[in-house]
């Protein structure tokens, strides 16, 4: 399995197959630390939520349902 590069400020996914630049379905592992309240009917609400660690496992394209087919390219208007 190879992890997919995240977007910078400076860059943005593509779409290798049809240029999609908009819609992905993207799948994260993610280890966080979450404060949970509970209320006193037994509802739960999460108040904090900390980031341990996160990958991106894969990355679906929404146009043409391509997998992991996916570069970065700049922003319009970015610095090279």
């Amino acid at each position: 399995m190879t992890t997919v590069p995240l977007p910078t400020e400076e860059t943005r996914w593509r779409c290798t197959l049809c240029g999609n630049l908009t819609r992905f379905d993207v799948t994260r592992s993610s280890k966080v630390v979450e404060y949970v309240h509970l209320d006193l009917a037994g509802e739960s609400r999460v108040e904090e939520r900390e980031v341990l660690s996160e990958t991106i496992d894969s990355v679906r394209c929404r146009w043409c349902n391509a997998v992991d087919q996916i570069e970065l390219v700049a922003k319009p208007g970015a610095e090279s």
